[in-house]
């Protein structure tokens, strides 16, 4: 029998090699370390090796720095996420242990570690930190005096908190695509949100932008797609998914009611769903937004849940909110967005447009780099699970990996040992990877069947024949 271990994350550090070049001082170039309680000259010691390998790339690629390298036992990811500020993650390579003939047997499977995904989880982290916290820099330049004491604060408040909940194990393509599930509707249906967003804004000039999801679709947002899609990561994966899990079993409103209870929503804020405007305003976020790269202005983030919609509000840090604002937001809001949803659910019920579509015998994937779309059969609700094996999605970013290094326009075919198809199709920055589970007969079918899929569920998208 074969037992395989899960990733594990061996350490997590934050280093700047300009700081600590005094003798006796070095200590201070690392801000953060996890596991904390690793020992200092273990920590300088993996710092110290990080800036050697860093600086000897440099010397071959001064343009491409060092991303990751591998051990027997691990891989270690490197980040340069501003100026000199390196975030560094090591991941424990898997093990398979088997016993045979008595005698117990341990093989290292480094193939289980696809260097695109870690690399991808290893920038997420920081966007997410960015997100709540803003740049290092940033930080360091508002507080001249003692700005680094607070940096590694800061660090450590954040990641402290952001690493228990890592689970490396679930990290897959989706962490490289980072995408955004789109629920598409008829013109009438998103013309009455797009006025109720318009309305919303000119009655209460404190609202800079907004962005509108049913369920975990994404509808419509007011922001730049960078910015929006980190938001829209930690709004499913992070700060909605029980809440949803409780709209999905109770549903959407029945068509027609106009009872009262409907007529209000919660506040949601990190660790509570609330209704009550003191507890909100204590607890309301500010999020940084950005403009290439750097911190263009701080929001309060306002997250209204009712039924199965979610409506994100950014308000200006500059505004002060109070109990008296959060009442009058919540009866304004309520009445409409309760319309807003029962038409919506509606719509979804006729076009069958709420829910992905079960493929008897094939699991789709679909990403678009421009505007960050993605659709997926291969992963359950908010993608917290797969449908298919570990081993077809590490296939599938193994493609994308070599796409991206080829930039290839076109179609590739594989059929695996266990007779499953995987087919990967690239077209002007689109991404469509289709998996056969049940056994096909030869090419031809399957070309197909492929055709039929993209021709239903990827309608008016080119793709190169």
């Amino acid at each position: 029998m074969i037992s395989t271990t899960e990733p594990e994350l061996v350490n997590f550090f934050i280093f700047n090699p300009r700081y600590g070049q005094c003798e006796g001082e070095e200590h201070q170039k690392i801000l953060f370390y996890y596991p904390a309680e690793t020992d200092k000259d273990i920590q300088l010691k993996n710092a110290g090796l990080c800036e050697a390998l860093i600086k000897f790339t440099e010397t071959f690629n001064p343009d491409k720095p060092c991303q990751n390298f591998h051990t027997q036992k691990a891989k270690q990811f490197l980040y340069e996420a501003e100026k000199d500020f390196w975030l560094v993650m090591t991941i424990g390579i898997p093990r398979s242990k088997e016993k045979t003939e008595g005698e117990n047997t341990c093989e290292e499977n480094s193939d289980l570690i696809k260097e695109n995904v870690f690399e991808a989880v290893l920038r997420k982290s920081y966007r997410y930190y960015q997100l709540f916290s803003g740049t290092f820099t940033s930080m360091l330049e508002s507080n001249i005096n003692d700005g680094i004491s607070i940096l590694k604060q800061k660090i450590g408040n954040f990641f402290n908190s952001y690493l228990l909940n890592l689970k490396l194990a679930n990290c897959d393509i989706l962490d490289v695509f980072q995408g955004i599930s789109f629920l598409p509707l008829g013109k009438e249906p998103f013309l009455h949100i797009l006025s109720f967003i318009n309305m919303i804004e000119a009655k209460f000039k404190c609202i800079k932008y907004c962005t509108f999801l049913y369920n975990d679709q994404l509808i419509w947002s007011g922001i730049n797609s960078d910015d929006m899609q980190i938001i829209y990561s930690y709004l499913v994966s992070t700060l909605l998914p029980s809440y949803v899990d409780i709209d999905l079993q109770v549903g959407s409103m029945p068509a027609g009611s106009t009872s009262s209870v409907y007529k209000h929503g919660t506040f949601v804020t990190k660790g509570s769903i609330t209704r009550d405007s003191k507890s909100v305003v204590e607890k309301v976020p500010k999020v940084y937004l950005t403009n290439n790269g750097e911190t263009s202005e701080i929001v309060y983030m306002v997250v209204y849940r009712i039924l199965s919609a979610t409506l994100c509000l950014f308000i200006s840090d500059r505004d002060k909110l109070t109990t008296d604002f959060f009442a009058t937001l919540d009866a304004n809001l309520g009445p409409y967005i309760t319309s807003i949803v029962t038409e919506v659910s509606e719509h979804c019920i006729r076009h069958k447009l709420g829910s992905s579509t079960n493929y008897s015998g094939s699991k789709l994937l679909y990403f678009n780099k421009l505007n960050l779309a993605q659709k997926s059969t291969m992963h359950t609700q908010r993608n917290i699970n797969t449908t298919v094996s570990g081993d077809l999605l590490r296939m599938i970013a193994d493609l994308n990996a070599e796409k991206t290094e080829t930039d290839i326009c076109g179609e590739v075919m594989y059929l695996t040992l266990n007779d499953c198809w995987l087919i990967g199709r690239y077209s002007n920055s689109r991404e469509f990877y289709v998996i056969f589970t049940q056994k096909k007969g030869n090419l031809i079918e399957v070309t197909e069947d492929v055709k039929k899929l993209c021709n239903s569920e990827l309608k008016g998208i080119f793709f190169t024949e």
